[in-house]
């Protein structure tokens, strides 16, 4: 199981090496979709990492408190903010450098607002949310069995 950061970053290379932008709420929703969508495979967690129901969506404590002192959610990302030492062909596997790409395949080339909305329309973030004022503050955590039925419905054919 990859460590979030490790995730995190080869996000951050794969898409800023081929031109893609990439802000920190882009980031944050591109992460939480490499989580959901591992689930929705019955593969289990990608990472040992949860996603809190935020009102800008999914969003990862982990990596908020990363960029929390250099960067706002609307931030760029760049290869300058990838961690020294990292190295994509090490750090992952093959399998998990080709389940992130596959990720990304489908939605790096949505921007961080259309991610946003995308997943405040999806079941796991808006029962996480459930009760609470659409601009007040939560900490509620997504249910990963949530996100996993969620996902895995989207790949039966009848979807």
């Amino acid at each position: 199981m990859p460590a979030l950061n490790n995730v995190s970053d080869y996000i951050v290379v794969k898409l800023r090496e081929g031109g893609v932008f990439v802000n920190v709420i882009k980031l944050h929703k591109l992460l939480y979709y490499v989580q959901a969508w591992h689930l929705a495979f019955n593969r289990g967690e990608f990472f040992p990492n949860r996603f809190q129901a935020w009102v800008h969506g999914p969003v990862s404590r982990d990596v908020y408190d990363r960029y929390k002192d250099t960067k706002t959610m609307y931030s760029s990302v760049d290869i300058s903010d990838i961690r020294p030492g990292f190295d994509p062909s090490k750090d992952l596997n093959a399998y998990e450098r080709a389940h992130i790409d596959a990720i990304l395949e489908v939605y790096a080339n949505f921007t961080g607002d259309q991610l946003e909305e995308m997943t405040h329309l999806e079941q796991p973030w808006l029962e996480a949310r459930a009760g609470v004022p659409a601009s007040a503050r939560s900490e509620n955590y997504l249910s990963e069995e949530t996100m996993k039925s969620f996902y895995a419905a989207r790949l039966s054919p009848s979807a």
